[in-house]
């Protein structure tokens, strides 16, 4: 299936903007584009919310037809245990988490033994737990973890732009993680010279304008053939204005399911 996620309203949330778009707003919107999936993913004012706000939000969600999923960062057990409370509030299948989260770095043993002491919950709870590939844990190091801890209810977002800051490549990361993969962050991206040719700036594009091969990721993970969803963010560069930004911002997303629903 493919889904939005908060990253493809990350200008839309921004205080930045004049009046910045509400979780809800970003879920009526999603319907509005004839997408039936929404990530929440690193979506800062859902941990501040109360019961009856989730149980709200969730039902806003319910009404408009939409399945959620959610994203965190972190694996620490309690934090874990939060995150599936709210997991299990929106009826969400999938979490999409990060080895490292705020003040928390484990070394990979700790990794290991956090991940075995809290993945029999998600069990019980038929959640998955997607740990995202990016720069701070090299690729083969999270493969190796999924596969010690060896759940079905444990395996991989694929987030291939992530990893180009540890110099691995994209079509390598896609590769390795293949037979894990249980969730695909959509989005294309880019160098571009920086002015006086002093180097390079690394960041978003439109999808189809940028370097990922996305045929390639489609072809090595199968994703729609093994049911897992597709879900559209941006690294968009703020674009001067706010007016600008958002309509990019929208243009890119626009761009990106069209993209995908014409990709078979």
């Amino acid at each position: 299936m493919i889904g939005l996620g908060t990253y493809a309203y990350f200008w839309q949330h921004s205080d930045r903007v004049p009046e910045p778009l509400s979780l809800i707003g970003a879920f009526e919107d999603t319907r509005a584009q004839g997408v039936d999936l929404f990530q929440i993913c690193d979506y800062a004012p859902l941990d501040d919310m109360s019961d009856a706000e989730l149980r709200d939000a969730a039902a806003a969600a319910t009404d408009l037809g939409l399945t959620i999923e959610l994203g965190t960062k972190g694996i620490e057990p309690r934090h874990l245990a939060r995150q599936l409370r709210i997991a299990e509030v929106f009826g969400a299948a999938l979490l999409r988490s990060m080895v490292h989260g705020p003040g928390s770095r484990p070394s990979l043993p700790e990794a290991d033994a956090w991940l075995r002491d809290g993945i029999r919950s998600f069990e019980a709870a038929g959640v998955t737990l997607a740990l995202e590939t990016y720069e701070q844990v090299a690729t083969s190091d999270l493969v190796d973890l999924v596969e010690s801890v060896g759940s079905d209810h444990l395996g991989i977002c694929l987030d291939p732009a992530n990893v180009v800051a540890r110099l691995e490549t994209p079509r390598t990361c896609v590769e390795q993680t293949a037979p894990y993969v249980r969730n695909v962050h959509v989005k294309d991206f880019a160098f571009a010279r920086q002015d006086g040719w002093v180097g390079f700036t690394y960041s978003g594009a439109a999808m189809g304008a940028g370097l990922h091969d996305y045929p390639h990721l489609l072809r090595t993970v199968s994703p729609r053939e093994r049911g897992i969803n597709e879900i559209v963010e941006h690294w968009l560069p703020w674009q001067g204005d706010a007016e600008t930004t958002i309509r990019t911002e929208r243009a890119w997303t626009r761009t990106t399911l069209d993209h995908l629903r014409s990709t078979p």
